[in-house]
């Protein structure tokens, strides 16, 4: 009878580690471990939610090509990144752009501003063609490198690819940068735990 309760306690615990291998999660949203982009393994350096006035807004994940608790040397990393958004309510495109439009500009300098404007107005344009996101929607925000940043909803492209690595790092910084839209959401991204 032991030796029963010994084998169905260890086939349990194999079935929950399978089971918990290869995603980490935050309030019930899960986001894989690693990520292909561009054909190139990435791993997920922290992940965090995003709140404003104390309501949930989307989960946020940051896939890197090695982890790293450093911004200078994220925004200096060869190889694709992502960013994947997964929202947990439904918001409208302008509100969306708007609040992607302050994070730039609150984490940008004036000269960094004037040298990724075309690129901005792009981005604009792309979030006011959208007609809103809704709650479960996936969004991913990619540097391909040699072709540019990349935006797909629900694995669907949305936009141009927008070109310049510095509009990805610009991009990057509204959660990584000096003055991040969620102060709470930058040190997760980093990979302190929630």
């Amino acid at each position: 009878m032991k030796a029963f309760g010994l084998k169905a306690l260890l086939a349990a615990a194999t079935m929950a580690f399978a089971l918990g291998a290869g995603a980490a999660e935050i309030n019930g949203i899960k986001f894989d471990d690693t990520m292909k982009v561009a054909g190139k393994e990435l791993k997920l350096n922290g992940l965090g939610m995003r709140t404003k006035f104390v309501i949930k807004v989307y989960a946020a994940g940051l896939y890197l090509p090695e982890k790293s608790k450093s911004v200078a040397e994220i925004m200096k990393m060869d190889g694709p990144r992502r960013v994947q958004l997964i929202m947990v309510r439904d918001i409208s495109s302008d509100d969306f752009g708007s609040a992607f439009t302050t994070g730039l500009n609150a984490n940008s300098t004036k000269e960094e501003k004037t040298k990724i404007l075309n690129q901005t107005m792009q981005f604009g344009q792309m979030f006011a063609e959208l007609p809103g996101i809704k709650k479960g929607d996936v969004l991913h925000l990619d540097w391909v490198p040699g072709t540019g940043t990349v935006c797909e909803l629900n694995g669907k492209k949305v936009g141009e690819t927008i070109q310049g690595l510095d509009f990805y790092n610009a991009v990057l910084k509204i959660w990584l940068g000096d003055k991040p839209v969620d102060s709470s959401l930058k040190p997760h991204l980093l990979g302190e735990p929630n």
